[in-house]
């Protein structure tokens, strides 16, 4: 999910004739200004710092009277809601756009780190996106149980469903919220989230490391258990897995985009 197809940037320019893309653009502005412009004639201003979020299938132009640069970001098998294009707020502390220039960096990359580092921004990407997307809030209790999860996954010893009663909920209520909101029960999001970092490891290890250990360290205690549901997933074995990562390609639009 949240993968990362294609990372481009835009040194000063000044228009972007009409276009559309198959997967979700966003792009972060880094200097200058402009203006999107959508066939039903809405628009979006930005400025420095504003990350626009355009959902596939939207045809759109961009044009500055002054120039803008960006970074710009494809992603597929998202996590976002199909919702109209958006602003994120701005990233006054410059994380955001750290993620965007790591994703930069790292899609050029041929060796399996950049593929596995390359994954985990998109991920972080999505995320951001998706917990500030319009029409879409996320209930107090789902953001605490989801912070409590991603602090807690890596132990064997976690125990979710003592955790779900110290709530001031009924459990049940708490687990239909949580599946309501995210798209799954707080278990399954704990397994894909313990699943998701076995994968980043063996990743590192090109299939080369101890499953033992690998299924240990991201919070399975059987190892049977873990290749189970790991082949389930990705469909292979954890010592057959290798990431795929999309070829690499140079920063023409023309290459990315459906002209209209």
């Amino acid at each position: 999910m949240n993968r990362i197809v294609y990372v481009g940037k835009h040194t000063l320019t000044f228009s972007v004739s009409r276009h559309m893309h198959t997967t979700w653009e966003l792009i972060y502005c880094t200097g200058g200004s402009g203006t999107l412009t959508f066939d039903d004639q809405s628009t979006l201003e930005y400025s420095a710092g504003d990350v626009a979020v355009i959902p596939p299938g939207l045809p759109h132009s961009n044009r500055s009277a002054k120039g803008f640069t960006n970074i710009h970001i494809n992603l597929a098998d998202t996590t976002l809601a199909d919702a109209e294009p958006f602003l994120l707020p701005a990233d006054p502390n410059g994380f955001l756009l750290n993620a965007f220039q790591a994703a930069f960096y790292y899609y050029s990359g041929a060796d399996a780190d950049d593929a596995m580092l390359l994954s985990m921004y998109g991920q972080l990407v999505a995320a951001f996106a998706s917990s500030r997307q319009p029409g879409n809030p996320r209930s107090e209790v789902v953001h605490e149980i989801k912070n409590h999860i991603l602090q807690n996954y890596p132990d064997c010893n976690y125990d979710l469903n003592a955790y779900l009663h110290t709530l001031p909920f009924n459990s049940e209520y708490v687990k239909k919220l949580f599946k309501r909101e995210t798209g799954m029960t707080p278990l399954q999001y704990l397994t894909d989230k313990r699943l998701e970092n076995g994968a980043n490891a063996l990743a590192m290890c090109a299939g080369k490391g101890n499953i033992s250990e690998t299924a240990h360290l991201c919070g399975f205690s059987e190892p049977l258990y873990f290749s189970r549901l790991f082949k389930k997933k990705y469909g292979v074995s954890p010592r057959q897995y290798r990431p795929e990562r999309p070829e690499p390609m140079t920063d023409s639009d023309w290459m990315k985009v459906i002209p209209l």
